[in-house]
């Protein structure tokens, strides 16, 4: 492998039970650390990333940006998520799942680049023959904690152990919904290569994953492994997994070029200028994996709504816009089916080809498809 990046340190068809008193009160514990996180400061500021020009007062920052909309105070966010309704944030049919075996993945093209959809920002990607990760999470929540937080719609298309075997592991950010305790734990030593944001390498050793499979990457920093070129890119974002760690590790989106054909990934992000940067740098994208769900008047600069999904995306210069960051997971208060809705409709009136695959469903890069809205009549 060559890279510019920095080195690291050393089918389901159950019906989802509705949320009783062991979740409501395990949201309380949840929401109460992540308030006492947000208040928490950094204490000594003795870092390896203080020549990074996103390291500032002690932690990682988004750059200027004029037209950010203010968040709420987190004693406000968290006191709605306690106290607030919520309303068909949960579907109450089962997820389709299309139910995936490792012949089928041995029998895809070796020539071309195929996306899976694993749930949630969760990937399997066959790229010219070898298989790669994003954002992984198997666990039955996205949280610290397997017995609170929030609960898995629907299971996984495959098990951990029907994975193949993978190449490269790609992450965006630290939070629990991208970087899952138990899927690397159980990964450490059986993925070739870790490719992750400043910081985020500690993370993975932590887990049990060997240092010297790890490169860290500050934004527009290339690398390349086994003939896919890697470019961690800005995103606006935040992370923090513990009490005392809000901004101590980078957040990133991620251009994954495989041959002639160019993947943006999203990650988690608020709308920025960023966007036209990167299309600018790169001419455009063959597909543009574009976060859409989770997003909330209260947190506007960290999420996008499905419009701003779509400005993001013509930014970008995509020929093809796949939705992300849904149909997994409650994260926010809108509905569960409300990002599909949106950014289908928005899709629809601007002529877009959209891709809002099923789980478990294999989209070829490249290659015409038609489009199908699998949650239409499902509650």
């Amino acid at each position: 492998m060559t890279t510019s990046a920095a080195p690291a340190p050393p089918a389901s068809t159950s019906r989802p039970p509705r949320p009783g008193l062991r979740e409501w009160c395990g949201g309380i514990v949840v929401a109460a650390c992540a308030l006492l996180a947000s208040c928490a400061s950094h204490g000594a500021c003795e870092t390896p990333y203080a020549a990074s020009p996103q390291f500032r007062d002690c932690g990682f920052r988004n750059p200027p940006n004029p037209d950010a909309l203010p968040s709420a105070s987190q004693w406000k966010i968290w006191s709605r998520f306690l106290a607030g309704t919520k309303t068909d944030t949960v579907p109450t049919d089962p997820i389709p799942v299309h139910p995936l075996t490792p012949a089928q993945l041995d029998a895809l093209d070796p020539q071309a680049n195929h996306v899976i959809r694993l749930g949630h920002s969760s990937h399997l990607l066959k790229l010219r023959g070898k298989f790669w990760l994003i954002d992984p999470v198997f666990s039955e929540r996205a949280s610290p904690f397997q017995w609170i937080g929030p609960k898995r719609f629907h299971k996984p298309p495959l098990t951990l152990e029907q994975l193949p075997p993978i190449e490269g592991l790609i992450l965006s950010h630290d939070h629990y919904d991208h970087l899952d305790i138990a899927t690397i734990e159980y990964l450490a030593k059986r993925v070739n290569r870790y490719f992750v944001p400043l910081g985020v390498g500690a993370r993975l050793v932590e887990l049990g994953v060997p240092a010297d499979r790890i490169a860290e990457f500050d934004w527009w920093q290339a690398g390349q492994h086994d003939g896919v070129q890697l470019t961690a890119t800005p995103a606006q974002h935040f992370s923090g997994r513990t009490l005392n760690d809000r901004d101590s590790t980078l957040w990133a989106s991620w251009v994954i070029q495989s041959g002639s054909q160019r993947i943006f990934y999203s990650g988690d992000s608020g709308y920025f200028k960023g966007f036209s940067q990167i299309g600018e740098r790169f001419g455009g994208f063959d597909l543009a994996m574009m976060e859409n769900g989770a997003y909330d008047a209260y947190w506007p600069a960290v999420h996008m709504t499905p419009e701003q999904s779509v400005q993001a995306f013509q930014d970008l210069r995509g020929k093809v816009l796949f939705s992300v960051h849904n149909s997994t997971f409650d994260l926010a208060f809108h509905t569960w089916h409300d990002p599909l809705d949106r950014i289908a409709d928005l899709s629809e009136r601007q002529k877009i080809e959209l891709a809002t695959p099923a789980i478990g469903e294999v989209l070829t890069v490249g290659q015409r498809r038609t489009n199908v809205r699998w949650w239409q009549g499902l509650k």
